[in-house]
């Protein structure tokens, strides 16, 4: 009995170390309270300035849980400079190991400026991390929504359809119908969930005031919201300024595509009307395509990927703008209703 079943189930733990195990989806980013305070801290003491820094913890099934963080240095431009940047990331990795602290590199946080970070430098240093990662994410903060009473805290990461037309680096309309990808399909928002021990959690509940009503709540009253809303509408004008040069590059392209075409009609008319004379005078007619000839070089369609990401950026701005003013609506009215009373 026992040598019948042996094979088995060593067949079978075989087959189970020889099956490749696919990792779950990425369902919640988990971070703790005081990494969150470590964010906020770094990108508002050096706001306007944008700053990055290191996200460290645990991949764990679909949750990523984010349990420690550290600021990187300002870049500069000087080679020596970032050669010293490198070193220090090292060293301090070097150092949380030795304290035994988690140590693995989950992804990075940077901070933003009214909501405007869908660039190609962040997709280029989501390749890089991808290349060594594999399930890395992005938390990006905006210190200029804070100041509206708003947590700006955003888990992002690209889609994996995206990345693979990335590695392609072929944007043109016939690939990105093939795909089916739009501007909605470059970037994946995964949920954020903010924990804390229960230690923090029963510190934090003897901290909190007796009264329910304090000066800080009588600030959110405040109808002035118009230099942030301002702010949105100048950088939504400028996106859209850019998507209309976008747009007359695709103009060219269809233009000059358009007159070769009609070019290349007329080439083959005529080559098949003196084909017509070569064959009467009893010749060997002439081939109808010719590679050499300008006409038939194709014309290199432009890329998509900047009209992708600057048509995202008109959408975030443009919900910031809704989301501002269906709250300083709201408090006109709450306002409006109280002069009345």
């Amino acid at each position: 009995m026992a040598n019948t079943t042996t094979p088995t189930m060593a067949r079978s733990f075989l087959q189970v170390a020889a099956t490749e195990e696919v990792a779950p989806p990425l369902r919640v980013v988990q971070i703790e309270g005081l990494v969150v305070l470590k964010i906020i801290k770094h990108c508002k003491e050096l706001s306007p300035s944008l700053v990055t820094g290191q996200l460290l913890g645990l991949d764990v099934g679909s949750v990523l849980e984010v349990t420690n963080c550290f600021p990187f240095p300002i870049r500069e431009e000087d080679e020596e400079i970032e050669a010293e940047g490198a070193n220090y990331q090292l060293e301090m990795m070097r150092c949380l190991r030795e304290v035994n602290v988690d140590n693995n590199t989950v992804g990075w946080y940077q901070s933003m400026l009214f909501g405007c970070f869908q660039t190609v430098e962040l997709i280029e240093t989501f390749m890089n991390y991808q290349e060594n990662i594999k399930r890395c994410v992005c938390i990006i903060y905006d210190p200029s929504r804070a100041n509206q009473g708003v947590l700006a805290l955003k888990a992002l990461k690209l889609s994996d359809s995206f990345m693979d037309l990335y590695r392609s680096n072929n944007f043109t309309g016939e690939k990105l119908r093939e795909k089916n990808l739009s501007w909605v399909d470059i970037f994946e928002e995964i949920p954020i969930k903010v924990s804390n021990s229960a230690l923090i959690s029963a510190f934090m509940t003897e901290l909190e005031d007796d009264t329910p009503v304090t000066q800080c709540d009588y600030d959110r009253l405040q109808l002035s919201t118009s230099p942030y809303l301002e702010r949105n509408v100048e950088f939504l004008i400028e996106c859209m300024d850019d998507l209309s040069i976008e747009q007359q590059k695709f103009q060219y392209y269809y233009r000059n595509l358009s007159r070769q075409q009609a070019q290349q009609q007329a080439w083959l008319q005529k080559r098949r009307s003196e084909n017509m004379s070569r064959k009467a005078a009893g010749e060997e007619p002439l081939p109808e395509e010719d590679p050499s000839n300008p006409v038939f070089k194709p014309i290199p369609e432009p890329s998509r990927l900047d009209s992708f990401l600057i048509t995202n950026q008109i959408a975030n701005y443009c919900n910031q703008i809704n989301g501002v003013s269906g709250q300083s609506f709201s408090r006109l009215y709450l306002m409006k209703a109280l002069h009345e009373n």
